[in-house]
């Protein structure tokens, strides 16, 4: 099962919804575009103080892999990462489904977080469609 998660990190980084390294990750959670923040198991202090400076102020996750730097570099197919940033809503639920299923519990609060945040939009997509409904949808009204 780990390798499965390993393997979406990969689909992640094709389908360029992954930032990756510290720096970039960072500069995309203070920007507003990060859903899920990842930390290597052995990042250090520098790195995980500087996530939580990104952090601060935005309603993004972070977690903390069960991966190594190495092993997580090796997925992304990078020289060395210890952090990096999922952009894309769908691949965060996906991401942290796989990881309550390889490593129990520990993602169920991240997990529901993401899936709180997915209903909400959902919520506002059904919302804006009724609001659009209400208007003469194009067609004008001719008084005979």
């Amino acid at each position: 099962m780990r390798d499965n998660v390993l393997k979406l990190l990969g689909l992640m980084r094709r389908a360029s919804a992954l930032e990756i390294g510290a720096d970039r990750a960072a500069d995309a959670t203070r920007e507003g575009k990060t859903r899920l923040l990842l930390l290597s198991s052995d990042a250090g202090e520098t790195n995980k103080r500087k996530a939580e400076l990104a952090l601060a102020g935005h309603s993004a996750q972070c977690v903390e892999l069960p991966f190594t730097r190495a092993e997580l570099s090796g997925a992304l197919g990078v020289g060395d990462c210890t952090m990096a940033a999922v952009t894309d809503l769908g691949f965060a639920r996906a991401f942290l489904k796989q990881l309550c299923e390889t490593d129990g519990e520990q993602y169920a609060q991240a997990l529901a977080h993401i899936e709180q945040k997915q209903e909400k939009i959902a919520r506002r997509k059904v919302q804006k469609g009724k609001k659009g409904q209400s208007k003469s949808n194009g067609m004008r009204r001719t008084n005979i």
